[in-house]
């Protein structure tokens, strides 16, 4: 069974699902992520906050989300049991 994690403020994402969590301050993340706006395959969870962490999903979906990539990884590994490398 799939877990879930915390992303911020009440929001849920599956950790199956993620493929990789990514900063967003490349010009190649900003681009990603503005192509997805404009598609609308963007979901964004940072409730007005500034975007510290970009999850890209396996539906050619991004989550943005107000915590640190470092933060969504602890809490991923966490579930998953801390057995994967970093």
């Amino acid at each position: 069974m799939n877990k879930l994690i915390h992303i911020g403020f009440g929001n849920i994402v599956n950790t199956g699902k993620i493929i990789a969590i990514v900063s967003p301050e490349s010009a190649p993340i900003k681009r990603l992520v503005q192509r997805a706006k404009e598609e609308g395959t963007v979901i964004d969870a940072t409730q007005g906050r500034k975007t510290k962490a970009v999850l890209v999903m396996e539906n050619s979906r991004l989550v943005l989300s107000a915590l640190l990539p470092e933060t969504i990884a602890g809490r991923a590994r966490a579930e998953s049991g801390g057995n994967e490398d970093e």
